[in-house]
């Protein structure tokens, strides 16, 4: 996945920002985060971009010990559009964002977590999107983790991305990166107000989950 109308972000792994007294920000996805310019967006944080272009929630789960190795004050994710696109199950992808989630609880405690929405696409992605997005909507609390929802600021009435923000169906133009941002910024507001979190959680089993009534 590539993005040729935004400048990717140069704040990763191998350009540690300097521990300033600032808050660190990992931002974990596929080339929709990879391509943000995240450390000018947010240039009151010290950003790190762990996302790295075609992720699938298999890649991210693979790579977790990066992301414990920064030890982050925050985390943001956004992961599992190519899941859905290499024709995984709701289920699978779903699953692994639980994994994911509860991993980096354990690891980092005391670390603030903003879980994403999937993002809209291409129309004939949208049920299985929103029947995703339901999943880790209800999921995120358990691990002390916010969610926030872009679907509405992203999608058309009928699933379709909003082709004002897309060149493709699929990754965002300057436009779409302008829309996702006036909902990530008051959300990542939202999310440094809150302590860390330092009382255990309950980890929920696989067994548990469950697909929603329709």
């Amino acid at each position: 996945m590539t993005n040729s109308s935004a400048v990717p972000d140069d704040s990763t792994a191998s350009h540690e920002p300097a521990d300033d007294g600032r808050d660190k920000v990992v931002f974990l996805g596929d080339s929709i985060t990879q391509d943000g310019n995240w450390s000018e967006w947010f240039a009151d944080q010290r950003v790190v971009n762990l996302a790295r272009g075609g992720s699938t929630t298999d890649d991210l789960l693979a790579r977790l010990d990066e992301v414990v190795a920064e030890k982050p004050d925050e985390i943001v994710l956004l992961i599992g559009t190519n899941d859905l696109g290499t024709r995984q199950t709701v289920e699978h992808l779903v699953r692994n964002v639980e994994t994911i989630c509860v991993t980096l609880r354990r690891e980092l405690p005391g670390a603030r977590m903003l879980v994403q929405s999937v993002m809209p696409r291409g129309r004939e992605y949208a049920h299985r999107i929103q029947e995703t997005n339901i999943h880790l909507r209800q999921f995120s609390s358990t691990v002390k983790a916010q969610f926030l929802d872009l679907w509405a600021v992203l999608a058309l009435e009928d699933g379709e991305l909003n082709p004002a923000y897309t060149n493709d169906r699929l990754h965002l133009n300057d436009a779409g990166y302008e829309a996702w941002l006036t909902e990530l910024r008051p959300a990542l507001a939202r999310l440094r107000e809150l302590p860390p979190m330092t009382t255990p959680i309950q980890i929920i089993r696989p067994d548990q989950y469950a697909r929603p009534e329709r």
